[in-house]
Protein backbone atom coordinates (compact mmCIF):
# COMPACT_ATOMS: atom_id res chain seq x y z
CA UNK A 1 0.00 0.00 0.00
CA UNK A 2 1.07 3.39 -0.92
CA UNK A 3 1.76 5.95 1.93
CA UNK A 4 0.25 9.22 2.05
CA UNK A 5 3.57 11.01 0.80
CA UNK A 6 4.27 8.63 -2.06
CA UNK A 7 1.01 9.43 -3.42
CA UNK A 8 1.69 13.57 -3.48
CA UNK A 9 4.77 12.81 -4.69
CA UNK A 10 3.58 10.70 -7.51
CA UNK A 11 0.87 12.97 -8.29
CA UNK A 12 3.16 16.42 -7.82
CA UNK A 13 5.48 14.46 -10.60
CA UNK A 14 2.41 13.78 -13.07
CA UNK A 15 1.20 17.17 -12.68
CA UNK A 16 4.49 18.47 -13.84
CA UNK A 17 4.43 15.68 -16.83
CA UNK A 18 1.15 16.86 -17.95
CA UNK A 19 2.26 20.32 -17.64
CA UNK A 20 4.99 19.44 -20.19
CA UNK A 21 2.92 17.43 -22.48
CA UNK A 22 0.25 20.51 -22.60
CA UNK A 23 2.80 23.05 -23.64
CA UNK A 24 4.36 20.36 -25.78
CA UNK A 25 1.07 20.23 -27.61
CA UNK A 26 0.34 24.20 -27.38
CA UNK A 27 3.37 25.07 -29.88
CA UNK A 28 2.75 21.27 -32.15
CA UNK A 29 -0.79 22.92 -32.24
CA UNK A 30 0.73 26.59 -33.40
CA UNK A 31 2.70 24.77 -36.02
CA UNK A 32 0.17 23.09 -37.54
CA UNK A 33 -1.71 26.07 -37.74
CA UNK A 34 1.35 28.02 -39.35
CA UNK A 35 1.65 25.47 -42.01
CA UNK A 36 -1.71 25.91 -43.01
CA UNK A 37 -0.40 29.79 -43.85
CA UNK A 38 3.56 29.29 -44.55
CA UNK A 39 5.61 26.59 -45.46
CA UNK A 40 7.53 25.03 -42.10
CA UNK A 41 11.12 24.25 -42.18
CA UNK A 42 12.57 21.26 -41.29
CA UNK A 43 12.84 21.06 -37.64
CA UNK A 44 9.31 22.39 -37.61
CA UNK A 45 8.41 19.61 -39.34
CA UNK A 46 10.56 17.42 -37.24
CA UNK A 47 8.79 18.43 -34.21
CA UNK A 48 5.14 18.23 -35.45
CA UNK A 49 6.47 14.68 -36.38
CA UNK A 50 7.51 13.81 -33.27
CA UNK A 51 4.47 15.16 -31.26
CA UNK A 52 2.15 13.73 -33.48
CA UNK A 53 3.44 10.25 -33.22
CA UNK A 54 3.38 10.82 -29.52
CA UNK A 55 -0.44 11.14 -29.57
CA UNK A 56 -0.44 7.97 -31.79
CA UNK A 57 1.00 5.87 -29.34
CA UNK A 58 -0.89 7.85 -26.60
CA UNK A 59 -4.62 6.18 -28.11
CA UNK A 60 -4.03 2.94 -27.31
CA UNK A 61 -2.76 3.80 -23.71
CA UNK A 62 -6.19 4.85 -23.27
CA UNK A 63 -8.43 2.08 -24.69
CA UNK A 64 -6.68 0.16 -22.05
CA UNK A 65 -7.72 2.48 -19.31
CA UNK A 66 -10.64 2.55 -20.50
CA UNK A 67 -11.38 -1.16 -20.33
CA UNK A 68 -12.89 -2.93 -17.20
CA UNK A 69 -9.50 -3.35 -15.32
CA UNK A 70 -7.65 -1.04 -17.73
CA UNK A 71 -6.28 0.52 -14.23
CA UNK A 72 -4.84 -2.32 -13.19
CA UNK A 73 -3.93 -3.72 -16.46
CA UNK A 74 -2.13 -0.48 -17.71
CA UNK A 75 0.83 -0.36 -15.30
CA UNK A 76 2.06 -4.28 -16.45
CA UNK A 77 1.31 -2.52 -19.91
CA UNK A 78 3.55 0.08 -19.41
CA UNK A 79 5.71 -2.47 -17.80
CA UNK A 80 6.09 -4.54 -20.94
CA UNK A 81 5.96 -2.03 -23.54
CA UNK A 82 7.44 1.46 -22.14
CA UNK A 83 7.15 3.23 -25.61
CA UNK A 84 3.13 3.37 -24.90
CA UNK A 85 3.42 6.83 -23.25
CA UNK A 86 4.25 10.23 -24.30
CA UNK A 87 7.50 11.55 -24.13
CA UNK A 88 6.90 13.46 -21.23
CA UNK A 89 5.60 10.75 -19.34
CA UNK A 90 8.89 8.41 -19.74
CA UNK A 91 11.31 8.22 -16.88
CA UNK A 92 14.00 7.77 -18.99
CA UNK A 93 14.79 11.58 -20.20
CA UNK A 94 17.44 9.40 -22.68
CA UNK A 95 13.91 8.46 -24.58
CA UNK A 96 12.85 11.79 -24.81
CA UNK A 97 13.66 13.39 -28.36
CA UNK A 98 11.49 16.18 -27.90
CA UNK A 99 12.43 19.81 -26.24
CA UNK A 100 9.57 21.35 -27.69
Amino acid sequence: MLSKEEIKALLQRNKLRLYQELSQSKEAMYLIKKSTKTKLNEEEKEKVKIHLIDICKSVPALAVFLLPGGTLLLPLLVKLIPDILPSAFRDDPTKDKTSL
